[in-house]
């Protein structure tokens, strides 16, 4: 049986690099190149030591042109790109009839106006944005299948939006009450040399940013608008941790009148009870970023607090997995017909 060939553009970042770990041992796909403008002529072993003795040890970097991507014959392309950057490479190459796994926001948010707002700069390809679909496979998973760009979605977003979707579809909270609150590992950050993300900086700290207007509230509040039917804004906090990968989400909100603590257990059995990669903790577990990094699963679970009358929702990821490049490669099976968990059990 042949190979899918794909590219990885990008695969300096922490992202392009478990990219890289997961492709190495996917059955079905060849990764035909791996680009970097720096590390162009080196090859993975000697950049990533890790690599060393395997399949792809002596693959070289190549440049991140359009041209030397289309030259590889690969018919898909993983783009572990900054935004603004990505949808830049996407234009020629969804041209040229590939298709486009983009880890990037460029094409998540589909009201351009809000891109620009959140992010300070007007779109380069609003015709791919219109077109794209979000890469959420437990959302979306239809969906992606025909798709020729799948704006994989952030980490933060993942771990928010796969517990609250198929609550606010069914109306079991209310929609002006939720608070989020978010805690991440400094991989999140990106492979960035910026002295806020020095281990002596970040090390025995813990610390807000983005407050009050993170980036990923646009895909969030989007996402979570399309599920209740109507605009939907929430509260939403994330926490720079001293630990290097992971995410917890606690999620604040209150019930619809007459709504029991049951209905949100059967709300996610009827969605995810047959997924691969979402896991509902039973009621003496909670979510812990230890039993989910290195892996593709959300931990999910909630409690009913009596005397406040709220609800706690939480969850736990891996930001460069579930949160990242092991969604991404979820989406590529999708889109290939292989079974969804191909390399990433």
């Amino acid at each position: 049986m042949s190979l899918e060939k794909v590219v990885v553009v990008g695969a300096s970042g922490y992202s392009g690099e478990e990219l890289v770990r997961i492709l190495s041992r996917h059955p079905h796909a060849e990764i035909a190149a791996i680009t970097s403008r720096q590390l162009a002529g080196q090859t993975l072993a000697s950049v990533y030591p890790r690599f060393g003795g395997t399949r792809y040890a002596g693959l070289k970097f190549i440049d991140s042109t359009s041209e030397a991507i289309l030259a590889t014959g690969a018919r898909i392309v993983f783009l572990a790109l900054p935004h603004g950057v990505a949808s830049e490479y996407a234009a020629p190459l969804v041209k040229a009839g590939l298709r486009v796994l983009d880890l990037s926001a460029d094409f998540r948010i589909k009201d351009l106006a809000v891109y620009e707002e959140f992010y300070g700069e007007k779109h380069h390809a609003p015709e791919l944005a219109a077109a794209s679909v979000y890469g959420l496979p437990e959302l979306y998973r239809d969906k992606i299948k025909d798709a020729q760009v799948v704006a994989c979605p952030g980490c933060y977003p993942t771990s928010v939006l796969v517990p609250l979707v198929p609550l606010l579809r069914r109306q079991l909270v209310k929609a002006g009450s939720i608070c989020v609150f978010s805690m991440s590992g400094v991989s999140g950050a990106g492979r960035n040399a910026k002295t806020d993300y020095l281990f002596a900086e970040c090390n025995e700290s813990v610390r807000a940013y983005g407050v009050p207007k993170h980036r990923h509230l646009a895909e969030i509040e989007q996402e979570l608008s399309i599920a209740a039917g109507s605009a939907v804004k929430i509260s939403f906090t994330p926490h720079l941790i001293p630990v290097n990968r992971g995410i917890h989400t606690t999620i604040y909100a209150a019930p619809e009148d007459g709504i029991e603590p049951f209905h949100f257990a059967n709300a996610w059995k009827e969605d995810y009870g047959a997924s691969k990669f979402v896991r509902l903790l039973g009621e003496k577990e909670l979510p812990d970023t230890k039993h989910v990094t290195g892996t593709n699963f959300v931990d999910i679970a909630f409690r009913h607090d009596a005397r406040t009358g709220r609800v706690v929702i939480l969850s736990a990821e891996d930001n460069l997995v579930k949160g990242a490049a092991g969604q991404a490669v979820q989406c590529l099976n999708i889109l290939c017909g292989w079974p969804e968990e191909t390399a990433l059990l």
